[in-house]
C-alpha cells in the first residue's frame, strides 16, 4: 500500500511539474503536438507539395514578411521603393539572393516533378551499373540526382543568414551583416567549392593528362587536323541553340542566349569536364542538363558512332592499312606539354587553366620515376576523389525545376546532333585529306576526333577490326583522340573570351 501511495504521489508531482496556469499549453502537450506534426515533414508529404520552397520562389506568406512599407526587410526579403515585394534569402556572406518563378514541365506540381525525377535518376544508375556506360561518372551523377529530389531532405539547400543587421545599398538592394548562418546541405558546399570555382574540372584535367600518351599525336602531327575538324559539332550546336532562342524567344534558356548557346555547343566536343567548366561560368542554371547530355553521349559512343562511320565510308576506305607509328623520344614527350602550354598562353590565355592542368599531369607522367608519386596520385587517388565529388555536384542540379523543362529537351536534342556532326566532320576531313596525300589515312580514325578518350579511339579500332581482323588502328586513332581533348579546351577558351 505504501508503494502504491508513493507511486501516486510521484505521478501527481510529475503532472504538476508539467502543468501550468492554463495560459499556454503544457510542455508535454507542446512536445506531443510537435511529434504529431512530423507527418508534414515526411517524404510523402513532400511529394504532395504543389509549390517549390519559398526561399526559391520568394513567395512568402504575409505573416512571414516585414511591415509593408518602402525599404522594410527581414530574412525573407524586402519591399522596394514602390512597396513591391521581393522575396528570397540572404546567403552566408549576407548578399541577397532574389527568388524566381519555378516551373515544372507541363505545369505539374513541384512534388510530382520530384517524384518523376526519381525514375529518371534510376535510369542513369541502370545505364552505369548494368550497361556499363561511363559508370565512374553516371553513378555519382545519378545518385546525386536522387539526393537532390528527395523532398525536404535539404541536401542542396543553400546556407542562409538571418537575425543580422539589414542595410540597403545605393542600388536599393539589401545586405545583411552580423547574422547567424544556417548551414546548407552538403551538396551545396560540394558545388560551391568545386563547380562555382572551376576547381573540379581543372583537377580532372590533371588526372586526364597523367593518363594520356601524346606520343601518337607527336609521331603523326597531321592527325591534329582531324581533332580540330571534330570540333565542328560544337559550332553546329551553338548556332542551333541560337536558332531555338530566335524561334522561342530569348527567355527560352532562362539566361543570355549567347552564353546558353556557347555552353550547349561545347557538348559537341564530348568533353564532360570542359562542358562543366564553361557552363559553370556562363550559364550555371543549365549545368545539370548539359552535364548529363555530355556524359550520356560520351557513354553512348559505342552505339552512336559506328553507324555514322559505316554510312560515310566505303568498304575499301575502311580497309586502308596505316603504317606503324615511329618511336617518339622521351625528350619530345617532355617538351610537348611545355610547348603547348606556352603557345596557349601566347595565343589564348583564357584556355590556360584547362590546358595548363592537362599539360601538368602529362609532364608529370613523362618525367618518370623522380615524380612518379605525383603522377600516380593525379591518375588514381586525386581523379577518383574529384570524380565522386564532381558527379554528386552535377547530380545536385538535376532538381525537377531545372531538368523537367522544354529547355532540357532542346539541350539533349542539340547535344545529340552536335555529337553526330562532330563524328561526321572528323571522318569527312580524313577523306578530304586523302585527296591531297600520298600516304592514305583510314577515315575511321577521324571519328576519334571527339574528346571521349580513349573510348572513341577504341570504337574506331573495333569498327576497323570488324572489316579486317588484322587491321589494328588503335594507336593511329589516339592521335586525333588526344588532339580533340586539346581542341575542345581551346574552343571553350575562345567561347569564354567572347561571352564573358
Amino acid at each position: 500500500m505504501k508503494k502504491l501511495l508513493l507511486t501516486l504521489a510521484l505521478a501527481a508531482g510529475a503532472f504538476a511539474a508539467f502543468a501550468n496556469d492554463g495560459s499556454e499549453k503544457a510542455p508535454w502537450r507542446q512536445t506531443f503536438d510537435k511529434a504529431a506534426g512530423l507527418r508534414n515533414d515526411t517524404g510523402i508529404a513532400g511529394f504532395m507539395k504543389k509549390t517549390a520552397p519559398a526561399y526559391l520562389t520568394g513567395d512568402f506568406d504575409e505573416a512571414d514578411r516585414p511591415a509593408k512599407k518602402p525599404f522594410s526587410a527581414n530574412r525573407n526579403g524586402y519591399y522596394d521603393k514602390d512597396c513591391k515585394w521581393v522575396g528570397g534569402y540572404f546567403d552566408d556572406a549576407g548578399a541577397f539572393v532574389k527568388g524566381h518563378e519555378v516551373k515544372v514541365l507541363g505545369g505539374l506540381p513541384y512534388g510530382v516533378g520530384q517524384l518523376i525525377m526519381i525514375p529518371i535518376c534510376i535510369i542513369l544508375l541502370y545505364l552505369a551499373i548494368v550497361k556499363g556506360f561511363e559508370p565512374l561518372l553516371l553513378l555519382p551523377i545519378g545518385f546525386g540526382g536522387l539526393l537532390a529530389n528527395c523532398p525536404l531532405a535539404g541536401v542542396t539547400a543553400p546556407a542562409m543568414m538571418h537575425d543580422g543587421v539589414i542595410t540597403f545599398l545605393a542600388s536599393g538592394i539589401p545586405v545583411m551583416s552580423g547574422g547567424i548562418v544556417e548551414p546548407g546541405g552538403f551538396l551545396h558546399y560540394f558545388f560551391k567549392f568545386g563547380i562555382d570555382t572551376g576547381v573540379f574540372p581543372i583537377m580532372i584535367f590533371m588526372g586526364v593528362g597523367a593518363m594520356t600518351d601524346f606520343g601518337p599525336l607527336i609521331a603523326n602531327p597531321k592527325t591534329a587536323i582531324l581533332g580540330g575538324a571534330a570540333q565542328f559539332g560544337i559550332f553546329f550546336a551553338l548556332f542551333g541553340a541560337l536558332g531555338l532562342a530566335a524561334v522561342f524567344g530569348n527567355d527560352f534558356f532562362g539566361v543570355d542566349p549567347i552564353k546558353a548557346a556557347a555552353s550547349i555547343g561545347i557538348i559537341g566536343g564530348a568533353d564532360g569536364p570542359t562542358a562543366i567548366w564553361l557552363t559553370s561560368r556562363l550559364a550555371p542554371d543549365l549545368l545539370g542538363a548539359i552535364a548529363v547530355a555530355a556524359y550520356s553521349y560520351m557513354a553512348l559512343v559505342p552505339i552512336i558512332q559506328p553507324p555514322i562511320m559505316n554510312a560515310l565510308t566505303t568498304k575499301n576506305e575502311r580497309l586502308i592499312k596505316m603504317p606503324a607509328l615511329r618511336e617518339v623520344k622521351k625528350i619530345e614527350k617532355i617538351c610537348f606539354p611545355l610547348v603547348v602550354l606556352l603557345l596557349c598562353a601566347t595565343l589564348l590565355p583564357s584556355a590556360v587553366p584547362l590546358i595548363g592542368a592537362l599539360m601538368l599531369g602529362n609532364l608529370a607522367k613523362e618525367i618518370g620515376p623522380s615524380v612518379s608519386r605525383i603522377a600516380d596520385t593525379m591518375s588514381n587517388a586525386l581523379i577518383n576523389i574529384v570524380t565522386i565529388m564532381l558527379g554528386l555536384s552535377v547530380g545536385s542540379k538535376l532538381a525537377c525545376e531545372k531538368f523537367l523543362s522544354g529547355t532540357t529537351l532542346g539541350i539533349l536534342a542539340l547535344g545529340l546532333c552536335a555529337f553526330c556532326v562532330g563524328t561526321a566532320a572528323g571522318v569527312i576531313m580524313a577523306k578530304i585529306m586523302n585527296l591531297f596525300s600520298k600516304e592514305k589515312i583510314n577515315p575511321l580514325i577521324g571519328s576519334a576526333g571527339v574528346s571521349a578518350v580513349p573510348m572513341a579511339a577504341r570504337v574506331s579500332n573495333k569498327v576497323s577490326l570488324g572489316n579486317d581482323p588484322t587491321n589494328f588502328i588503335l594507336m593511329q586513332a589516339m592521335g586525333p583522340n588526344v588532339s580533340g581533348v586539346i581542341g575542345s579546351a581551346v574552343v571553350a577558351g575562345i567561347l569564354y573570351t567572347l561571352c564573358r
